[in-house]
């Protein structure tokens, strides 16, 4: 998804129709989540550890592994 979907996405979260609106949070959420399992997979090739991960996403470092760590 291009940057300017995701910008028209953004605009669309903020319609006056509820239903378009969460239809369109919706889509963000998942393609925020596809972007950012991206990068971390990318952070993790460059080796960027699990905290320094976390702390740039504001989350733990627990968080972090326990979704995109290998089991």
């Amino acid at each position: 998804m291009s940057t300017g979907t995701m910008a028209t996405l953004a605009g669309e979260a903020d319609s006056h129709d509820p239903i378009a609106a969460l239809r369109a949070i919706a889509k963000l959420r998942r393609e925020i989540d596809r972007v950012e399992a991206v990068a971390v997979r990318r952070a993790r090739n460059s080796n960027a550890s699990w905290q320094f991960i976390a702390l740039t996403l504001g989350v733990s470092k627990q968080a972090v592994h326990k979704k995109y760590g290998r089991s």
